[in-house]
C-alpha cells in the first residue's frame, strides 16, 4: 500500500501572500476612509434638487402630467366600461364591469390625492423636495 505524501506545489507554512492580504485589507480601509470624508461635504450640502436650475419645474411637470393622464385614463375606462355594460345581459358581467369602474376610479382617487398629500405632510415634516417642487396638480 501507498503512503499519501504532500504534493510538490504545496503552499508554505510561511505563506507570501500574507503581506498582499495585509496591503489589500490597508488599502480597502483608506477608500473606506477617504470615502467618509469625500462624501461628508456632498451630504452637508442644503438640497441637491432645489439648488438645480429647471429640475424641481421639470418634477412638477411631469407630476402634473401624468395626473392629467390618470384622469383621462379613468374617463375612458369608466365610459367604455358603462357602454359595454348597457350592451350585457349577463349579470356576472355586469357585477366585473362595477367592479372595474369601482377599481378604476379608487385608482384615479390616489393618484390626484397623494401629490397634495406629499406636499402638505412633507412640508409639515421638513422633507427637503416638498419644500421646492409643488405636487398639486391643479
Amino acid at each position: 500500500m501507498s503512503q499519501h505524501t504532500a504534493p510538490d506545489h504545496a503552499v508554505p507554512a510561511n505563506d507570501e501572500s500574507s503581506p498582499i492580504h495585509r496591503r489589500l485589507q490597508q488599502a480597502a480601509l483608506i477608500v473606506v476612509l477617504l470615502s467618509v470624508v469625500v462624501v461628508d461635504p456632498v451630504a452637508a450640502q442644503e438640497n441637491a434638487v432645489c439648488s438645480a436650475d429647471n429640475l424641481p419645474s421639470m418634477i412638477e411637470g411631469f407630476f402634473q402630467l401624468t395626473t392629467a393622464l390618470g384622469i383621462i385614463g379613468l374617463v375612458v375606462v369608466w365610459q367604455a366600461d358603462s357602454l359595454l355594460e348597457m350592451f350585457t345581459i349577463d349579470r356576472e358581467q355586469k357585477e366585473r364591469f362595477k367592479r372595474h369602474k369601482r377599481s378604476a376610479m379608487k385608482s384615479a382617487v390616489v393618484l390626484v390625492v397623494l401629490g397634495p398629500l406629499y406636499t402638505v405632510a412633507g412640508s409639515m415634516m421638513r422633507l427637503p423636495l416638498a419644500e421646492c417642487v409643488n405636487l398639486v396638480p391643479w
